[in-house]
């Protein structure tokens, strides 16, 4: 790496590393569960190793994935925690939730995490790569945890209390609407309108999540995914730093969350949607973010070659893999998703207040 962008990456990571020492220090309680459950929906950015055993390339659950995981290599495509687990620490979980397809009749009182990598808000969305989990197929197993739940005579009312976590959508744009050569929705949809179809299906998949009792739900934006190594390398950038044309999609994208949120909310009046504005929160002021090289060697596109060695200074790199970020990176989300540093962060409660409201 050239010597001005060793030391600029350097001064993002100082950065990073100040919010999470204060914002652990601040807000990680022992021994205080601020919510009866936890559940988790999404895709590989919070995956813990649902697509283990499905015939699939959407895979982590070998070296040098899960280096600095208490667990090791669990299917979690990062070398430590994932957004959605640092998040259950800040709410009180004393152990990280079970995945779907091994979670025990004793588990699943505390949640579960449905994340499935490859997968996206259309059904189609990453089915070149094999299996996964949709969206759709998330919250039929979200049911049948609920039907789990009820044969084992636990009280269901206290899904309303529960946090629900959803990070998911851009798949549907890096793994189908940018991949003309496997889908057709660049050659039925101009961007714009594919955005429109894109969040009708969303809103329809997060009412169904409402009618099985959810209250508490955060929606996670996307990043900007045409920064990503995995995005530089394989669009065309026309010299700029990141692929713009991704990030355009995105942008679109994330501008229909906040109506989206108000619709919901106001429509049910004990509904508390809220928007985690995960751009906002990598680049304040639209800082145009670095390009950084991933911590672990490549295989193909953007996955870590198996068993290799991964970089040993790895709070120096925002990516972990070319498409996911490091632990570090995922500290600094999950700390401003819990408790918003600015206001642009999060929209109408950041998870810190969201999780005090009771109904």
């Amino acid at each position: 790496m050239p010597t001005h962008m060793a030391h600029e990456s350097g001064l993002l990571v100082l950065v990073h590393v100040f919010i999470m020492i204060w914002h652990l220090g601040t807000y990680i309680v022992s021994g205080e569960q601020k919510v009866p459950c936890y559940f988790i929906f999404g895709d590989s950015l919070v995956d813990n190793g649902n697509n283990n055993e499905l015939h699939s390339k959407w895979k982590a659950n070998y070296p040098p994935y899960g280096v600095d995981f208490p667990k090791g290599a669990t299917g979690r495509f990062c070398n430590g925690r994932t957004t959605a687990d640092i998040i259950g620490q800040f709410i009180g979980l004393d152990e990280f939730l079970p995945s779907y397809i091994k979670a025990t009749d004793e588990e699943i009182i505390r949640g579960v995490n449905y994340a499935s990598a490859g997968c996206g808000i259309r059904e189609e969305t990453g089915s070149h790569n094999g299996g996964r989990f949709s969206l759709d197929m998330q919250l039929l197993n979200h049911k049948s945890i609920i039907k789990r739940l009820w044969r084992l005579k636990h009280n269901i009312s206290i899904i309303k209390e529960c946090m629900y976590v959803v990070n998911i959508g851009s798949n549907d744009f890096i793994n189908n609407y940018f991949l003309p050569e496997h889908y057709n929705t660049s050659r039925r949809y101009n961007i714009e309108r594919y955005v429109e179809v894109l969040m009708k299906q969303y809103s329809k998949q997060l009412r169904t999540l409402y009618k099985m009792g959810a209250r508490k739900v955060a929606l996670f934006a996307l990043t900007q995914i045409g920064c990503t190594p995995f995005a530089i390398k394989k669009f065309e950038t026309k010299g700029k730093p990141c692929a713009n044309e991704l990030n355009k999609a995105a942008m679109l994208f994330n501008h229909k969350f906040k109506p989206l949120v108000d619709k919901l909310n106001n429509r049910n009046s004990d509904a508390l949607f809220t928007f985690i504005n995960i751009t906002s929160i990598l680049y304040p002021q639209g800082d145009v973010p670095l390009r950084n090289p991933p911590c672990c060697k490549i295989k193909g596109e953007w996955a870590c070659i198996a068993g290799s060695v991964p970089c040993p200074a790895r709070i120096f790199h925002i990516y972990y893999d070319a498409l996911h970020p490091s632990e570090l990176s995922n500290v600094a989300m999950a700390t401003r998703a819990y408790h918003a540093v600015h206001p642009s962060d999060a929209y109408p409660h950041d998870i810190f207040h969201l999780v005090r409201i009771r109904h």
